[in-house]
């Protein structure tokens, strides 16, 4: 698989632009200044963008093919003058293009929330993935590739980190296969570890690099393996969006357990709970709330037991059962956090 930073893909630009640089290329720069000109004269919108870009990548093939500076070129030359066409015509557009609705911001948010929770407590059995598929140093090679998407500009080099990941986890697949005598089981293993792999790596503006590759990556690029591993991470995509306990194998009233702790987690996780310094900070403004609330929250504080009528006896029973409760909940929850109760006491009591 070839690296957007390879000398090959470099190549391709390159020599596209050394091409348009020379006067016999003229009619072909006017071209693409032209439709830069008019596309910039309307409303952004990635859908009818979508439609005009990829109807110009097919007049511009059409032209460069009957060119005289391709006149002698081979179909490999051809591609690469695309490729390098695509990158130019994408790297100018991708203001416009890419991510630029709120709609899209809004979307990457609620995918990289979702997969923030998950990552907390999705194991690789809750994907029913077996154990002799568990490889952590091949895991984060995928990792790598997959959260190095946003380093570039063009669809195809974006297009190069997923299908990078991709091909890490069915390498992974087939020498599994080949070592343990296993009949690889295609999508029903691959998609299970591309889910995980999406998870664990959390990438940058998910949605809106998925979206942005297939409005405006060259058409006729998106078939065969290219198209299969892009149909899976749009899989991978949507079932994060979707999850719930049964995808994960699980009781739904355990996952929404899960999903609670892990977003009290996220919470803590803000004020940097993990040192004594961000305990204090998370917990002093616990403190404060405590101590404003006391008077109508614990209304028997400052009250001698003498002094108490059968009422506020059974009223002070009634807070008493409460605050266990919830403190019991909190105990739980520090544990699953890792998160050591006596050093966030302490740290109150030092604040």
């Amino acid at each position: 698989m070839e690296s957007p930073t390879s000398a090959a893909s470099r190549v391709d630009f390159y020599g596209f632009l050394d091409r348009m640089r020379r006067p016999e290329a003229a009619d072909l720069f006017r071209s693409i200044k032209s439709f830069l000109t008019s596309l910039s004269l309307d409303e952004p919108s990635a859908e009818a963008d979508g439609a005009r870009v990829q109807a110009f990548f097919a007049e511009m093939e059409a032209a460069i093919r009957g060119h005289p500076l391709w006149a002698d070129a081979t179909h490999q030359e051809i591609d690469h003058a695309l490729e390098g066409l695509e990158k130019y015509i994408m790297t100018k557009l991708f203001d416009r293009t890419f991510a630029a609705s709120p709609e899209d911001a809004a979307a990457d948010a609620e995918v990289s929330d979702k997969i923030g929770l998950l990552q907390r407590f999705v194991r690789p059995h809750h994907l029913d993935i077996p154990k002799v598929l568990n490889n952590e140093a091949s895991w984060l090679i995928a990792v790598k590739e997959l959260q190095k998407i946003n380093s570039f500009k063009s669809p195809w080099e974006k297009l190069l980190c997923m299908m990078s990941c991709c091909q890490v986890i069915n390498n992974l697949l087939l020498n599994v296969s080949m070592t343990n005598d296993r009949t690889p089981s295609g999508a029903d293993e691959f998609l299970p570890i591309l889910i995980y792999i999406t998870i664990k790596a959390n990438p940058p503006q998910l949605h809106s690099n998925l979206k942005f590759v297939q409005l405006f990556r060259r058409e006729t690029k998106l078939v065969s393996e290219v198209e299969y591993y892009l149909t899976n991470l749009i899989s991978a995509k949507m079932f994060i969006i979707n999850v719930n306990g049964q995808s994960l194998s699980m009781e739904e009233s355990e996952f929404q357990k899960h999903m609670e702790s892990a977003k009290l987690g996220t919470q803590m996780s803000v004020a940097g709970p993990s040192s004594p310094q961000g305990l204090a900070t998370s917990t002093r403004g616990l403190q404060k709330q405590i101590d404003a609330e006391a008077g109508s929250r614990f209304p028997f504080m400052d009250s001698e037991t003498e002094n108490l009528t059968p009422a506020e006896l059974k009223q002070l029973h009634g807070l008493y059962r409460k605050t266990v409760t919830r403190y019991t909940l909190l105990s739980k929850a520090l544990r699953k956090l890792s998160i050591d109760e006596d050093q966030l006491l302490a740290s109150v009591d030092d604040s």
